[in-house]
Parts: C-alpha cells; structure tokens; sequence
C-alpha cells in the first residue's frame, strides 16, 4: 500500500504513466534490490491475488449490464478467433521445439485465456507437475511485464480510440492484471472496455478445461465425467461479484458520486495489486525455465496480438 500510495502521487504527477506502471517498477526494483522475507510473503501474494480482484469487482460500479453485454458479443468473434490460433500454434510450436506437452498446454492457455489464472485452473486437470506450472507462470509473467509497456504505445502509434484499445488489450494481454495496468495507461474508458473483455475471455477456462479434461481421461481411458458442481468451481468469484455489481449499477440504486468513489478506490487498488506483483518477481525463476518455453511464450504472445489486430482490421474495428 505504501508503494500503490507513491506511485498514485507519481501517477497524478504525470498522468500520462498513472499509478499502474510505477507501481509494478518500483516493486520489481525493490525486489531485485531485497526481495521480501518469508514473513512478508503472504501479504505480498494477498496483495497480487485477492486486491486485484476485489479491485475488479468494484470495477463493476461504473458499468451497467447492457455495456457489459454489449461489449462481449462485440469482443466474442475477435477473441474466439484469437485463442484458437493461439492453442493451434502452441500445440505445433511446442513439438516443434520438443517442450514437454504439460508445459506447452500451460503456456498455451496461459497465454490465449488469463495468464496465471488459467494455468491455475488447467493444472490439476491435466495433473502438471508442479515444476512445469512454476516455468509456465515465470513465462507467462515475463511477457506480462512487457505487455504494459509495450500495448499502449501500439495503441498510441495506430491512433486507437479507448474502446478499440480496450478490445485490443483485454483480448490479446493475457493475465487481468496486465490488462488493467495498460489499460489504465490509456485511460478510464479504455480501462473499462478492456476488463468487460477481459472478464468475457476468462470465461473460456470453462470450455477449454472440460476439453482438456476429457482429452485427458480418454488419454488414461478413464470415464469420470464433469458434474456441474465441478464445472461452476470453474467460474472465477470475481467475475461473479463484477457482474453483480454491474447489475446494481444498472437499477440506478448507487449515485454517480458514490460510483465515481468507488472507481477511485478500484484503481488505489489495481495498483497495490501490481506492486505485489512487482515484488513477487523471481529474476532466477525466469532463468531456470530455460529459452525454449520464453521462446514459445513470446511467440504466441506476439502471435496473439498479431492474431488480434489483422481480426480487428478485417471487422472494421481499425
């Protein structure tokens, strides 16, 4: 919080960085300087989890839920689109670069869905070992960081209005948390857009983990089955608190004051949240995965985004 509370003062200083980006900086500095002690971890890894979400669901004040359908029927076409050439291209690239299969499908839902939520949510379905899902999140986590720094300045060179850049980044960063630093770069309404869209793809860890269950049982000729109790523990509370709050807002129950107050505190924060982030940083981690999975990693994440725009382009959205 004390790191979220100077980079909102450096944030307001320059409006044009925000809080997100000196927040996730001064963390990985200081990390790299001392990383925090055993102690500490805990509140560190509430901070990067638990924040950003309750930081997602307030989100929800400022919307109504007709933009919240609105913007996912708009993003659906482009997303689908995006993640299938994303699973495709992991699946060949990854045999082509002899990465173990667990390790590529980590990568390849991590990249093509919501970064480490999804790999959280894929692991134990197709049993990764717990080495093959640190590599993945320490790959996925690379390109996270560079996503930042790097969507809204393509956003800024193709003159994209917020709401194409919210499409654009909600559908092509991968991890929620990344989504919501470049987007708050850009903007409040690009930051909206992106996360309507970005809650949408999360979604798609329902399909793609029964998919990939039953691929997974008929591999080791099983016949256990999906009971919908096990396919509702898929769905992300956040995503559930999002929407409701998005249908409160819709009754005009919370005043516009209180909504604006409420954005406010989201955004305080989203930046905790990326200063925890910052600070979970393990340089080492990153090194011990080796280039062939950051090799795979930054393949599909530029393919994705490639993916992304030429869909845009051909939907008239550029």
């Amino acid at each position: 919080m004390a790191i979220a509370a100077v980079a909102t003062v450096v944030g307001h200083a320059v409006p044009v960085l925000g809080a997100a980006i000196p927040a996730v900086l001064i963390g990985v500095l200081l990390a790299v300087l001392r990383r925090p002690s055993g102690r500490l971890m805990p509140g560190v890894k509430l901070a990067s989890s638990f924040v950003l979400q309750c930081a997602v669901v307030l989100l929800g004040a400022g919307l109504s839920i007709d933009s919240v359908l609105r913007v996912g029927a708009r993003s659906l076409p482009v997303m689908l689109i995006s993640l299938t050439v994303c699973l495709s291209a992991a699946w060949l690239l990854g045999r082509a670069l002899r990465i173990d299969a667990g390790l590529v499908t980590l990568i390849g839902v991590g990249t093509g869905i919501c970064g480490a939520s999804a790999i959280a949510a894929v692991s134990p379905v197709i049993r990764a070992k717990s080495s093959q899902v640190a590599y993945a999140i320490s790959t996925i986590f690379l390109f996270n960081i560079l996503a930042i720094g790097a969507f809204p300045l393509i956003g800024h060179l193709l003159g994209m209005p917020p709401e194409t850049f919210g499409l654009f980044a909600g559908t092509a960063v991968n991890d929620t948390s990344s989504v919501v630093a470049a987007a708050t770069v850009y903007g409040t309404a690009a930051l909206e857009f992106a996360v309507v869209v970005k809650l949408v793809r999360t979604l798609m860890i329902i399909p793609v983990s029964i998919g990939l269950a039953v691929i997974d049982a008929r591999r080791r000729q099983e016949r256990s089955g999906f009971s919908l109790a096990r396919v509702l523990r898929l769905v992300p509370w956040f995503l559930v608190g999002f929407v409701a709050l998005a249908l409160v807002n819709s009754t005009g129950i919370i005043p516009p004051a209180v909504a604006g107050a409420l954005g406010q505190v989201s955004a305080f924060l989203v930046a905790t949240a990326l200063a925890g982030i910052g600070l979970s940083t393990d340089l080492r981690a990153i090194r011990t995965a080796g280039w062939r999975p950051l090799a795979l990693g930054g393949m599909l994440s530029v393919l994705v985004a490639a993916t992304t725009l030429t869909t845009m382009a051909f939907a008239g959205y550029l």
